[in-house]
C-alpha cells in the first residue's frame, strides 16, 4: 500500500499568512551591507535594522517584544500559567554573504505567523510561547558560529568576546559599539527548568524534499561538524628557475589534501568540504611557498566525523612528507551530533500529516547546521523542513520556496504547538 495520499491544498487564509511572510523576508532582505546582494553579520547596523523591523511584527502578533544581552530578537505570547514552562520557536536573523532570502529568516517569520494565528483567535495554551531571532547563526563576522542560541543555552564562552573581525574589531568592542554590555551577555540565558522544547522551521538546505516531490519534512538530528584552518608551509621560488624535482610546493600539498577529502568523504559515507584556499606569494610566475585552507567535516555521529578527520589528516602529513612541506592544524569550531526528541517530533509528524495528507512523514537527517545544535544542551528540539526549489541550493540568491510550501509549513507549524499544547492541557480562548 502507498503511504501517500492524495495530497491536501493549503486554505486561502493560509496562503495569505504565507504571503505575508515572504513579504517579511522580502523586507529584511533590503536591510543588507552589501550592494546587489544580502549581507547581515553580527553586531552591524544591518543586524539592529533587522531587530528594530522584528520587533514591530512580534508586537502585532500579540507578543511583548525585547533584545536580550547577546543581541538576540525576542518576543513573549503568555500561556495561561505563568509559572508553566514556555515553548521556544526561532530560527536565526544573520546571513553569509551572497546569501538567499530563507536561510534562517523563513523560520522566524513561519513562528510569527502561528503566534499571531492564535493571537487574532484570541487563544492562549497552557504554557508560554516565546519567539527567537537568533542573531548570529552563520559566524561570518567573527568566526564563530551559533552565538545567539549558545548565549540563550547558556553556553556562551567569554574568550569569544576577544575574537576579532577582518578589521580587527574585537566582538567586546562590537557589543559596545551596539550598545550592548558585553559583560552582560550571560543574562541571555535561560533555565533548562522553564523550557519544554524548541521548535524550528527552515528551508531544506539540499535537494532531498524536491526530489521525492514533498512539501514538508521532519529532521532526524543533525550532523556533527567540526572545522579546521590548515596550512602546508613549502618555499616560493622563481616558476622558470627552480626544476620540477626541487620544488618544495605548498599548493600541491594543499591541492593534493582536498582532494583526499573528496575521497574519504565518498569512502566513508561523510561530508568534506575545502571552501577557502590563498595562496602565498599569489604571483603567476611564482612557486607558491604557503597555501592556508579551511576544511569542513560532518557526520551522522561524532566518532564518524572524527575518524574521517583522522584518514585526511594522515593524507595531509603524507604528502607533506613526500613533499617535504610543513603541516599545520588549527581546529576552529567543534558541533557535536544531535538527535531530535521523539515526542516533539511526533508533534512535527503530526502537523505535517495534517495538512498534506500524507500517510507518513519524510524524515531527513540535516548536513547542516542549525540553531537547533545549540539549543539542544538546554531542551530538547524538533525541526520542520521546507521544501527549497531550484536544486536545493542555499546560501545562494537562487534560494527559492513556493507560496504553496510556505503555506503548508505554516498550517503544519501551528498543529504541531498545538499538539504539544494539548499533551500538556487544553488550550483556552481568551
Amino acid at each position: 500500500m502507498s503511504r501517500r495520499a492524495r495530497a491536501k491544498g493549503p486554505s486561502e487564509a493560509a496562503l495569505a499568512d504565507a504571503r505575508e511572510a515572504l513579504r517579511r523576508c522580502d523586507v529584511l532582505a533590503g536591510l543588507s551591507s552589501m550592494e546587489g546582494g544580502i549581507e547581515r553579520v553580527y553586531l552591524s547596523p544591518e543586524h539592529a535594522g533587522a531587530n528594530a523591523q522584528v520587533a514591530e511584527w512580534v508586537a502585532a502578533a500579540g507578543m511583548r517584544a525585547w533584545q536580550d544581552q547577546a543581541g538576540n530578537a525576542r518576543g513573549s505570547y503568555p500561556g495561561t500559567d505563568a509559572d508553566a514552562p514556555v515553548l521556544l520557536l526561532g530560527s536565526h536573523l544573520d546571513t553569509v554573504p551572497d546569501a538567499g532570502r530563507y536561510d534562517g529568516i523563513l523560520g522566524v517569520m513561519i513562528a510569527l505567523a502561528v503566534v499571531g494565528r492564535l493571537h487574532a483567535h484570541g487563544v492562549r495554551l497552557p504554557f508560554g510561547i516565546e519567539v527567537l531571532g537568533f542573531a548570529d547563526e552563520e559566524g561570518v563576522r567573527f568566526g564563530r558560529t551559533l552565538l545567539g542560541s549558545c548565549a540563550v543555552a547558556g553556553a556562551f564562552e567569554e574568550e569569544w568576546l576577544e575574537l576579532a573581525d577582518a578589521d580587527g574589531v574585537t566582538m567586546r568592542e562590537a557589543f559596545t559599539a551596539f550598545g550592548l554590555d558585553p559583560d552582560r551577555v550571560t543574562e541571555a540565558a535561560l533555565d533548562p527548568s522553564g523550557v519544554i522544547g524548541y521548535l524550528e522551521a527552515h528551508i531544506e538546505q539540499g535537494p532531498l524534499l524536491l526530489d521525492a516531490n514533498r512539501p514538508l519534512g521532519v529532521v532526524s538530528g543533525i550532523m556533527g561538524a567540526k572545522r579546521f584552518d590548515l596550512v602546508m608551509e613549502g618555499q616560493a621560488g622563481h616558476a622558470g628557475g627552480v626544476p620540477m624535482l626541487h620544488r618544495r610546493d605548498a599548493l600541491l600539498g594543499a591541492a593534493e589534501t582536498a582532494l583526499a577529502v573528496e575521497q574519504v568523504a565518498l569512502t566513508e559515507g561523510v561530508v568534506g568540504t575545502v571552501g577557502e584556499m590563498r595562496v602565498e606569494p599569489g604571483a603567476a610566475n611564482v612557486i607558491p611557498g604557503r597555501a592556508e585552507f579551511s576544511l569542513d567535516v560532518r557526520a551522522a555521529s561524532d566518532a564518524q566525523r572524527d575518524g574521517a578527520w583522522e584518514r585526511i589528516r594522515a593524507h595531509a602529513v603524507e604528502a607533506a612528507g613526500r613533499r617535504r612541506l610543513q603541516f599545520t592544524e588549527t581546529l576552529r569550531h567543534v558541533a557535536r551530533a544531535t538527535s531530535s526528541e521523539r515526542r516533539l517530533s511526533e508533534a512535527v509528524e503530526h502537523g505535517i500529516l495534517a495538512v498534506t495528507g500524507e500517510r507518513e512523514a519524510m524524515e531527513l537527517q540535516s548536513k547542516a547546521g542549525h540553531d537547533a545544535m545549540a539549543i539542544a544542551s538546554l531542551t530538547p528540539y524538533a525541526m520542520l523542513f521546507v521544501r527549497n526549489g531550484n536544486g536545493g541550493v542555499s546560501h545562494h540568491p537562487d534560494e527559492i520556496v513556493t507560496v504553496e510550501d510556505v503555506a503548508l509549513a505554516i498550517d503544519a507549524f501551528e498543529a504541531a504547538v498545538l499538539s504539544i499544547a494539548h499533551r500538556q492541557g487544553a488550550a483556552t480562548v481568551a
